[in-house]
């Protein structure tokens, strides 16, 4: 599933071509997509025309797309669900689900193969949708407090990567950039988050945020083709990666084999010497 850098690169990218761009027409290709919008896909299709759409916005990996008239078109990515600007002259990929015509010619276009995400209104959720209230703050968000956020993480003993990835607590990390900041930080991923003290904890916020940071600038991770910018283009931070997917190869500091558990019905990635496993109590 797409994380925060992967979902801030596609609401940048569209940011800049579909802010102030007026809705002419909507066709729902397959009905699927659109199962979360209650009034069906005939309503779906006709409420989108005449809207104009103000700047996207993102929690964590949460996007939606305001109306300048207060209401917003939520998007959920899923895991494979892409937004593709193009001219409707342009051939359709195979696997499009939603066109959009837009005012200034182009077309909007939602593509998921697997249809696990989806599009639909959301009735004055242009500032914060009432699906994303529950959302934590993500470290980019301008009023997150890593030192706040570490006081709530220190009263838990899960392990800290459980803990990184509820999205109630902070949003925005997923499987990839989570092991990604347990590696640099020489975290295990089964650490009970309140052994680690306030200082620690915000310290491996601040490197999330880092380790998110970098590859943004990249344009996120891609390790197939359902994941791209708005202009069909891969990110590329798959070829910095430390720990995530690199099970077998040599640790980029120490030299050990890394390591891949099964974890929360997917994979740790790890360095058992420079992130040994914590020694439980009892």
């Amino acid at each position: 599933m797409p994380e925060l850098p992967e979902v801030e690169t596609v609401r940048a990218g569209l940011e800049s071509l579909i802010t102030g761009r007026t809705v002419l027409a909507c066709s729902v290709l397959h009905p699927r997509p659109v199962r979360r919008h209650e009034r069906g896909v005939d309503d779906f299709q006709a409420t989108l025309v005449g809207r104009t759409f103000a700047t996207p916005r993102r929690r964590g990996k949460f996007m939606w797309l305001p109306f300048v008239d207060g209401d917003a078109l939520m998007a959920h990515l899923g895991m494979s669900g892409q937004f593709r600007v193009d001219s409707p002259a342009a051939p359709l990929l195979s696997n499009t689900r939603v066109l959009v015509d837009l005012d200034d010619g182009q077309q909007l276009r939602f593509v998921d193969q697997r249809m696990f995400g989806g599009v639909w209104v959301s009735p004055g959720g242009a500032d914060l949708p009432e699906e994303v209230r529950h959302i934590a703050l993500d470290p980019f968000d301008p009023h997150f407090d890593a030192v706040k956020v570490a006081h709530r993480i220190a009263l838990k003993h899960s392990g800290i990567k459980r803990v990184l990835l509820d999205q109630t607590v902070v949003s925005g990390i997923g499987n990839i950039y989570a092991d990604e900041t347990l590696w640099r930080e020489r975290l295990h991923y089964d650490t009970p988050a309140a052994s680690l003290g306030i200082r620690k904890l915000a310290a491996t916020l601040r490197t999330a945020r880092s380790v998110m940071a970098e590859a943004l600038t990249q344009g996120g991770t891609s390790f197939d083709a359902l994941y791209v910018n708005v202009n069909g283009e891969s990110g590329y931070f798959d070829r910095t990666l430390h720990a995530y997917g690199q099970e077998g190869r040599p640790c980029d500091r120490c030299g050990a084999p890394i390591r891949r558990d099964h974890f929360m019905n997917r994979s740790s990635f790890f360095c058992p010497r420079c992130q040994p496993r914590p020694r439980r109590q009892g």
